[in-house]
């Protein structure tokens, strides 16, 4: 039953026709994939011989292999690449190790959130970017638009003819490392670090010990041509499994994650979404006549007058009932008073299949243990208000 709801969710985003595909879709279609339209592309929502609760589990077991070479992967560089990117997000770059990436936010005018995006620096002035499929007709108009409203030294450019893999869980370096060239090593390689290796046969690939699961694992960017074999030797091992859109889309919920167009958008401050860290520390008391970022003058307020309504926070059920979807309503307990809005919500294999969500919820009542009701399907069900992560969080730090 849960498979097929969540096949409907994903078939639902998009329409069937002029889908695109990945290079790993021939292998998807091998493995027994049911794919669906997601974000423009035919994308493996499922695969053969496994159940979502399965796929889930394996992952938090083992390792689980994702094709998201959806997923936009793009550089941007240039003399003042820094500078430009301290504009469009509230993350200090001059600060980050070369070599390390940190989640941040492209912003809007207004402190919206246009995306939410990884961005690796690779060296002065040289970044990595990824960002969000569904996102990407947006993100582009909007770099370019403000790439050009600034005027100086940044260039963006989409990287072209390259596959992006994620092998995630506990036991994907167990798989990951037999891989790699003789005396190549993952074990220095610390989560948010991205660094080149080499496969025993030469080819090269982008290693970053990230991903959206909440567990230890790789983001491997690598050339569309070598993208299936690759793909296969990884699959060979029998710790691992290949996983689709739906146990992705459980792990990230339970791991406290954001889903763009769920939790975050462009009417959505870092603030309210509970990201205010992705605000360096540094940023947040600029001089007067020092450049700000977009939205500065809103977010500050925010941060220092505490001036906003709602806030996002995680919940988990305190009984039986049907998973609360986006836009289901919370109600105190009276049943009567509306205080917030569910944005997503599934069972938690993790957690014994307990229901499990996001939502926003007016900051007065944001308090982790506070109880509250769900209306769904015309009935109520008690919740109680949960500290993210749901799940704890596995992240290789040495």
């Amino acid at each position: 039953m849960l498979s097929r709801t969540i096949s409907r969710r994903f078939n639902s985003t998009n329409a069937v026709s002029n889908l695109k595909k990945t290079a790993l879709y021939d292998l998807h279609m091998e493995l027994g994939g049911t794919m669906v339209p997601f974000a423009g592309y035919s994308m493996p929502v499922l695969y053969r011989g496994q159940t979502h609760i399965e796929s889930h589990n394996w992952t938090r077991t083992n390792a689980g292999l994702f094709d998201v070479s959806h997923m936009l992967q793009s550089r941007l560089s240039g003399n003042e690449a820094t500078d430009f990117l301290h504009t469009v997000t509230p993350t200090d770059f001059w600060q980050l190790p070369e070599g390390t990436g940190t989640l941040s936010v492209l912003l809007n005018k207004r402190g919206g959130i246009v995306d939410d995006t990884l961005i690796t620096k690779q060296g002065e002035n040289d970044f990595y970017v990824v960002t969000n499929a569904g996102c990407i007709d947006r993100d582009t108009e909007f770099l370019r638009g403000e790439i050009e409203a600034f005027a100086g030294d940044c260039k963006w450019s989409v990287i072209q003819g390259k596959s992006l893999l994620a092998l995630q869980g506990p036991k994907a370096h167990q798989v990951l490392q037999p891989l790699l060239r003789e005396r190549q090593t993952l074990q220095a390689l610390l989560f948010g670090q991205r660094r080149r290796f080499e496969l025993y046969d030469g080819t090269s690939i982008d290693v970053a010990r990230s991903g959206y699961t909440g567990e230890d694992g790789f983001e491997i960017s690598i050339s569309n041509e070598k993208a299936i074999a690759f793909a296969q030797l990884l699959l060979d091992n029998q710790l691992t499994k290949p996983i689709g859109l739906a146990a992705r889309d459980s792990l990230r919920l339970e791991a406290g994650m954001c889903l763009y167009g769920n939790e975050l958008n462009e009417d959505i401050t870092p603030v309210e979404a509970a990201l205010k860290w992705v605000v360096s520390k540094s940023r947040r008391n600029v001089a007067d006549n020092a450049a700000k970022f977009n939205g500065y003058a809103k977010i500050m307020d925010q941060f220092n007058s505490d001036n906003y309504q709602k806030v996002r926070v995680g919940f988990k059920y305190s009984d039986k009932g049907p998973a609360a979807r986006t836009g289901a309503k919370i109600f105190l307990p009276d049943k009567k008073t509306e205080i917030g809005a569910v944005t997503s919500g599934s069972a938690s294999p993790t957690l014994g299949n307990i229901n499990i969500g996001q939502a926003y919820v007016l900051k007065a009542h944001r308090k982790s243990g506070t109880k509250l009701v769900v209306q769904v399907r015309n009935k109520f069900f008690p919740i109680e208000l949960a500290k993210m992560p749901l799940v704890p969080t596995h992240y290789y730090k040495g």
